[in-house]
């Protein structure tokens, strides 16, 4: 008896069991065609946005050749002859010379040669044309000044000395009678007087 009231309870715990339990619904199938339309939407409103909040900046203008031109060089007259030193006189006033020498080698006499009280003696310069102008008659060596002139007399050239050549020039002394040391200078000077800038000397020692 208690077998059966056991297996009846059990099959109507399972049929009570079958009867409540509600199926759970499938889930619907995506529509795929739906799908690739949304996101084509979305792409499509995402890409509209960022092209509106685009924009773009502007070429830089093309610059403007603002250079001054440089003015055309004027020629000018050379008819004169080129200037290459210029002097100033006694009343300050500047004065253009072609003239210019420079001093090679002593020939003779070389710097502090000792000579004899009175001794006689001819100092010779090996010099360079450096000016634009020959020299010529009336080029003379002149006394130039410091301690002594020792009575030097310049030995006149004997020929035309052209721009860029080299001349012996010469001038006669009289060693001073006092001992002692004794510097002598002198330049050269043109036919109008004018002394060149340079200045070539004599050293001696009497003693």
């Amino acid at each position: 008896m208690k077998l059966k009231l056991l297996a009846f309870l059990l099959f109507a715990a399972l049929l009570l069991s079958a009867c409540g339990a509600s199926p759970t619904p499938a889930e619907p199938t995506p529509d795929i065609a739906a799908v690739r339309t949304s996101a084509a939407s979305t792409v499509e409103a995402r890409f509209t946005l960022t092209a509106a909040a685009f924009t773009p900046t502007p070429p830089p203008p093309t610059p403007t050749d603002t250079a001054t031109p440089e003015p055309e060089a004027t020629a000018t007259s050379t008819a004169t002859s080129p200037v290459i030193a210029v002097i100033t006189d006694a009343q300050g006033t500047a004065i253009p010379l072609c003239d210019s020498l420079t001093f090679v080698a002593d020939v003779t006499v070389p710097d502090n040669t000792t000579m004899s009280p009175g001794q006689e003696f001819t100092k010779t310069w090996r010099v360079k044309n450096t000016g634009t102008c020959p020299w010529g008659a009336g080029y003379v060596l002149a006394y130039a000044g410091y301690s002594t002139q020792m009575s030097g007399q310049f030995i006149p050239l004997t020929e035309v000395v052209q721009p860029g050549e080299e001349v012996e020039v010469s001038v006669q002394f009289k060693a001073p009678t006092q001992v002692g040391e004794y510097l002598s200078a002198w330049a050269m000077k043109n036919p109008q007087g004018r002394t060149f800038p340079e200045i070539i000397y004599v050293k001696i020692i009497v003693q």
